[in-house]
């Protein structure tokens, strides 16, 4: 009887170590500092939601690392802010806040979502994807938000910032930006893909429209067509109209993929390492379904083994 219960607390132990091998880890992402202010490029611009509380604001500060306010130069985003800078609608809640530090050129743009769990939408490549077309570049981006919200909103009030700092943006590239990322978002949840995947397909798509430079909208559509061939995606057609729609005004817009290259390609590795951090390749869900079964089959057998 002795050794049953040994071997059982021994399949107990392992069965719990194997569970805490294979749970994620989530840990809060780190803030960019902003103690030291850089004299040619200005200190850091902190932008807060406007329907924060008193209470949240104090807790979006302390997220991101504003411990002196003189450090910092800080805005607040509002509905009507939302209605100037992207078209969308004034009454809106907005809770999502970000703070911006400026870089040297070259820099590129680094996007942190220091709350993961409460940005439910949008991905720091998505963001990234999105301030590109919308004309900003070479800057550190933390996201806060301390409540579950989708995210949208800190693109307003990214957008604000710039405007305030004498740094204005392109109204049509500012809305255009903010419908990407509701292309994005609707990707995801229409057709099931993955974030990371959606994020992928977009910056395959601006990296190849930067190479060919195409002048038509057959010719947009030919490179989204070749694209979802490569990544071996299958959109309904409601959505793969949407995402031509979407690309045809870039082209439209004349913007300039090719001069943020580089940028594109940092997103691009960003998110095939991601991908492959989560396991999300091809044979993901064939290795959980394997692994698993491998587990149900020994443990069987040892109960079975264990009463004969």
């Amino acid at each position: 009887m002795r050794r049953n219960v040994k071997r059982i607390l021994s399949l107990v132990i392992v069965i719990g170590l194997m569970i805490g091998l294979a749970a994620p880890i989530y840990a809060q992402a780190s803030t960019t500092d902003v103690e030291s202010i850089n004299e040619k490029l200005g200190p850091a611009i902190v932008v807060y939601g406007g329907t924060l509380s008193d209470e949240q604001r104090n807790k979006v500060r302390e997220l991101l690392d504003v411990t002196n306010p003189d450090t910092v130069t800080e805005y607040e985003v509002l509905g009507e802010d939302v209605a100037t800078y992207i078209n969308g609608n004034p009454d809106a809640n907005l809770y999502s806040s970000a703070k911006i530090v400026r870089q040297e050129e070259g820099n590129g743009l680094t996007i942190n979502i220091v709350t993961p769990e409460n940005i439910t939408e949008v991905t720091e490549d998505m963001y990234a994807n999105a301030l590109l077309t919308a004309g900003v570049e070479n800057a550190t981006v933390d996201v806060v938000s301390p409540i579950p919200v989708s995210g949208h909103s800190a693109l307003t009030g990214i957008y604000k910032a710039y405007d305030a700092e004498g740094e204005t943006l392109d109204k049509e590239r500012m809305e255009l930006a903010n419908e990407e990322l509701g292309v994005a978002t609707d990707l995801a949840d229409n057709e099931g893909l993955s974030q990371e995947k959606v994020s992928q397909l977009l910056t395959e798509i601006k990296q190849m429209i930067a190479e060919q430079n195409p002048v038509t909208r057959e010719e947009v559509e030919q490179i989204i067509s070749k694209q979802l061939q490569n990544l071996e995606i299958n959109l309904n057609e409601a959505d793969r109209q949407m995402l031509i729609d979407l690309f045809d005004k870039m082209r439209d817009l004349e913007i300039d993929f090719g001069a943020v290259q580089n940028q594109l390609e940092d997103i691009a590795s960003s998110v095939v390492e991601k991908a492959e951090e989560l396991g999300l390749d091809q044979d993901f869900w064939e290795k959980v379904a394997n692994f698993f079964s491998d587990l149900f089959n020994a443990i069987g057998d040892f109960f079975g083994g264990l009463f004969n």
